[in-house]
């Protein structure tokens, strides 16, 4: 134990805000390469995309070090979730990995070669909204009720899965998210640039997807109800505050944004809310990474083991975080880079 906590409960919240972090700072590159197709399309080039690729150049590359963390973590501390979900995930899997290889490709032919071209612009910016929606099958298959256990071992059971209201909705949520999270960063980033024409075309998506994502929320609720009902009742009775919190926060950050005020506290705002609903589904999750086979009390390694790895980790958060800090400091807010005089 440290801290009066056992290890799997440090290494699950380590790796949970491991994984936190890659959905905020990738939403933001993702949903980057949605408005740059978009700015193509329409003829704001100039508007968009030169704003766009003074953010993307500096940070692209760092996005994918919060997942790596996170998936050599979650099989170090949890090596079941390498056997449960190493079959059933391998299609899904797969299918995120060539999206990534694709949008990585692109974006450095795009941003780095002698000519640009729509077709891949395309590719950049469609694959920044089918990543999210195939990683989040991951978080679907959680809930359980998909994965059957035969003779033969377990396989995932894909009419199930494709036929599930609570499975679309996540998807849905995770598209919505990403367009809703890098709309208000992009906001608040247009704004600290002085870009007008872009500042007011970002914050007209970010308030148009601000209601669709609160209500798709609304409709995850309602279908993990239905899903997995001894979830659902714990987020109840247990984490409604934090769910609760996190609505407040998105009332304050659409507010800013609307009436144009505070665009820094804006987002914080935006994060904040994220960061409630996060930890308040991670909470009301446990103990199960996946229902019912993976119990983070029964399926932790060895305790000598758990400390290596919780001590590892835990330095790896401190080094990783201020490391991301100090890059934003240097890059995306100095005033004189974002303006494009640097």
């Amino acid at each position: 134990m440290i801290f009066g906590l056992e290890y799997q409960t440090i290494g699950i919240i380590v790796l949970w805000t491991f994984l936190l972090g890659y959905v905020i700072v990738g939403s933001i590159d993702w949903g980057a390469g949605f408005f740059a197709l978009y700015g193509r399309i329409t003829g704001r080039t100039k508007d968009l995309n030169q704003l766009i690729a003074r953010y993307l150049n500096p940070v692209w590359e760092v996005t994918n070090v919060f997942f790596v963390f996170f998936f050599v973590g979650i099989v170090g501390f949890f090596p079941e979730t390498a056997y449960y979900y190493g079959s059933t995930l391998l299609i899904p899997a797969s299918i995120s990995l060539i999206i990534l290889s694709i949008r990585g490709a692109f974006y450095a032919f795009e941003n780095y070669g002698i000519d640009s071209k729509l077709s891949w612009t395309i590719l950049y910016g469609l694959s920044g909204l089918f990543i999210p929606a195939s990683l989040s099958v991951a978080l679907v298959i959680s809930e359980g009720n998909y994965i059957v256990e035969g003779a033969n071992g377990h396989y995932l059971d894909w009419q199930s899965l494709i036929l599930s209201p609570y499975a679309w909705s996540v998807v849905l949520l995770a598209i919505i998210s990403v367009l809703y999270i890098s709309s208000a960063f992009l906001t608040t980033y247009a704004h600290i640039a002085n870009e007008t024409i872009g500042y007011s075309i970002l914050r007209r998506w970010f308030l148009m997807w601000a209601g669709p994502m609160i209500f798709t929320c609304l409709f995850v609720f309602i279908s993990l109800r239905e899903h997995n009902h001894e979830h659902f009742m714990n987020a109840v009775n247990n984490q409604l505050w934090l769910f609760i919190a996190s609505f407040i926060l998105f009332i304050f950050a659409t507010l800013l944004y609307y009436f144009k005020k505070a665009h820094t506290i804006a987002f914080i705002c935006v994060f904040l809310q994220f960061s409630f609903a996060w930890f308040g589904y991670g909470m009301s999750k446990m103990p199960y990474i996946l229902y019912p086979y993976i119990n983070v009390n029964e399926s932790v390694v060895n305790p000598s083991m758990a400390l290596s790895l919780t001590i590892a980790f835990i330095l790896g958060l401190l080094l990783l975080v201020p490391s991301l800090l100090l890059l934003l400091k240097l890059f995306v807010f100095n005033k004189a880079y974002v303006k494009g005089m640097k």
